[in-house]
């Protein structure tokens, strides 16, 4: 077990100083799977609008440098709930999370709080510290899911997204009203393979969606990692992420396999005429197909936000409850011609993160210091008047909330991720990111690139090797061994390659 006398030392201090004149808030922490900055309005989206994302920033902050210490689902989500990075918290991949480990949930529970997860939670065991969850096994489905819980599973009718927004209003309305609540929602969109519903799929069918300035990245310049990814718009999307229509006839393997093929050539109608596309037709048609289906997933996401908002707001809960909107981390919508994510470039390293709280958070706040996922822990049980374990290795975002970035706050962030091969060939490396620069390591191939990301925010130009930057790549190379020694990071996981595919989570029996 994980840091156990640390967190008997936490739970004594919970259990004196739980208990404040002031009501304590309400935490609700709204998180979607692969949904990037890129696809929010109040970002500054080219691409879809986010009313309802847009009404908490509007409300509240938009944070802009949130960034994920392991851009990958299942070791994000442990370092959210551990306050702890991915060598400390035992999660570099897609492994079995250690439940009997100290979390939020379990000190905000210890400390009064009702404790909820509903929807996503993708590691590999059941939750704890929870007064009650519902979630989907592994990657869960996106139509007639199944969900279970500490009974059983059950199947329900519909779209996953709607079904998580109808699970957490009602598990919102069945809570304890004695005690303030903790409340995870999750979601499975916009994650791979991107099934719409239908309504939001007729929104997007035909919308030509403008294309990312990089998307025809040559990689000149860069590392082997970019060459050999397999995470290529262009090259391996599937024709299940296509939604192309198997042959009938087929059996169930058979399906599969053809499914799974990368196609080279599509056969689609135009005007009622039968055409065959290959080369930059074919290109181009599969970044506008695959940003129709992501983009329909995030706009069902944005209206089930504002469902769970408007109950808020009706049941009088609006003005003591923090909600928190976030991603498990960034996502490429095209951006260097990828998709997916575990790059340490912008796109999949930012998170979106944005949080109202009324008369605390002063409205349309925008916050750019330094944020890292190991921060949101520590800042719940700031919220609620609760100290941050000594062994989190991150701190609260409330004093930027209200406008005083305390001055020793942080001004770069350290990043590693591990999983390599891994399913998209994605090289392993770590990095340092500071206010206006970045130098990765690709360790395994003992290479490195860096960037100005004031002269060069696309990230395009790898100065690693300019004779005139020699001197800024040796302070950063300084700067990341120490931020590495900070961390702990003792290269314990530098080894670790199993596939996302090795693990599933099966439901229990099905409630009879």
């Amino acid at each position: 077990m994980l840091g156990l006398p640390i967190f008997a030392e936490t739970l004594v201090q919970l259990a004196s100083g739980a208990t404040t004149a002031k009501p304590r808030p309400n935490i609700l922490f709204i998180m979607t799977d692969d949904h990037t900055t890129q696809a929010m309005s109040c970002y500054g989206s080219r691409i879809n609008q986010t009313p309802n994302l847009d009404r908490i920033a509007h409300e509240g902050v938009r944070m802009d440098r949130v960034f994920c210490t392991n851009s990958i689902c299942t070791p994000s989500r442990a370092t959210i709930l551990t306050g702890k990075y991915s060598h400390l918290n035992g999660v570099p991949v897609f492994n079995r999370f250690d439940g009997s480990q100290p979390t939020v949930a379990k000190m905000l529970q210890s400390a009064g709080y009702y404790t909820a997860m509903v929807g996503k939670w993708h590691l590999g065991s059941d939750p704890t510290g929870f007064d009650y969850w519902n979630i989907l096994p592994g990657q869960g489905v996106y139509i007639d899911p199944t969900f279970y819980d500490k009974a059983g599973s059950q199947v329900y009718k519909g779209y996953v997204t709607d079904i998580i927004g109808d699970i957490t209003i009602e598990t919102l309305k069945n809570r304890p009203k004695d005690k303030p609540f903790f409340m995870m929602s999750h979601h499975k969109a916009p994650h791979r393979e991107w099934t719409p519903d239908e309504k939001h799929r007729k929104q997007f069918e035909g919308k030509h969606i403008p294309e990312p300035v990089t998307l025809r990245d040559d990689y000149a310049g860069r590392t082997d990692a970019l060459h050999e990814q397999q995470q290529s718009v262009f090259r391996d999307l599937t024709r299940m992420d296509l939604k192309l229509t198997p042959p009938p006839g087929l059996s169930a393997a058979d399906r599969n396999k053809w499914l799974a093929v990368k196609p080279t050539e599509v056969e689609i109608e135009v005007n009622g005429q039968r055409k065959v596309l290959t080369g930059k037709e074919l290109e181009d048609w599969k970044y506008q197909r695959y940003m129709q289906d992501y983009l329909a997933c995030v706009q069902s996401v944005d209206d089930n936000v504002g469902r769970v908002l408007d109950w808020l707001d009706a049941n009088g809960l609006r003005d003591n409850t923090i909600v928190i909107y976030t991603s498990d981390q960034g996502f490429f919508l095209g951006e260097h011609g990828l998709f997916d994510k575990r790059f340490m470039y912008e796109e999949s390293l930012r998170m979106p993160f944005v949080a109202r709280w009324p008369n605390v958070i002063r409205a349309g706040t925008t916050a750019r210091a330094i944020g890292i996922n190991c921060d949101f822990a520590p800042t719940f049980l700031d919220a609620a008047g609760l100290p941050t374990p000594p062994d989190m290795q991150g701190r609260s975002f409330v004093p930027v909330w209200k406008g005083h970035v305390p001055a020793d706050w942080r001004h770069a962030m350290y990043y590693r991720y591990y999983h390599d091969p891994g399913d998209h060939n994605t090289r392993a490396h770590y990095g340092i990111r500071t206010e206006s620069r970045k130098l990765i390591y690709f360790w395994k191939k003992d290479q490195w690139e860096c960037y100005d990301l004031k002269k060069d925010p696309l990230e395009m130009h790898n100065i690693y090797n300019d004779p005139s930057q020699q001197k800024v790549v040796a302070a950063l190379k300084q700067q990341l061994l120490a931020l590495k020694m900070q961390m702990k990071d003792d290269d314990q996981f530098a080894n670790e390659q199993p596939k996302e595919s090795s693990y599933v989570q099966a439901p229990p029996p099905k409630k009879m």
